[in-house]
């Protein structure tokens, strides 16, 4: 399943050029993850109460071309690979209307508990979701 976020790039995401900073990606990236797990069932919030919580441990970004302000963004997002203990995210940040990439993102999370030590093994709940989400 192919999860698509959309977004306008402000001014507060761009440099003194107009062109989005490097971080503005990050942080759209982050945002449709949230949403594609809210989509999939996956309820931060809920998952926390359940002693699991899923950081980031892995965040590969490769820059392909610039966004500008008030471009109209989409980020897709789709789950690509799950091992025992990682969940790895493959996030792609397009313009709406052209279709041309500004940056393709391979992120990886783990399962850790409320302390932050990492479970073993994913927790079932959440590798079924996930695998789920795949099909």
């Amino acid at each position: 399943m192919k999860h698509i976020f959309e977004q306008t790039v402000y001014y507060a995401d761009t440099d003194a050029y107009g062109v989005a900073w490097h971080g503005s990606y990050i942080r759209w990236m982050e945002q449709a993850r949230v949403e594609f797990c809210r989509q999939i069932g996956l309820d931060l919030v809920d998952l926390k109460k359940n002693d699991i919580m899923i950081p980031v441990t892995n965040l590969n970004i490769r820059y392909k071309s610039s966004a500008l302000l008030d471009e109209k963004i989409v980020v897709e997002t789709e789950i690509t690979e799950i091992t025992p203990i990682i969940v790895q995210f493959t996030q792609i940040i397009k313009n709406k209307e052209t279709g041309r990439t500004y940056t393709i993102g391979k992120i990886e999370v783990v399962a850790v508990n409320n302390e932050g030590k990492m479970y073993r093994r994913m927790p079932d709940r959440l590798k079924t979701i996930c695998e789920k989400s795949m099909e």
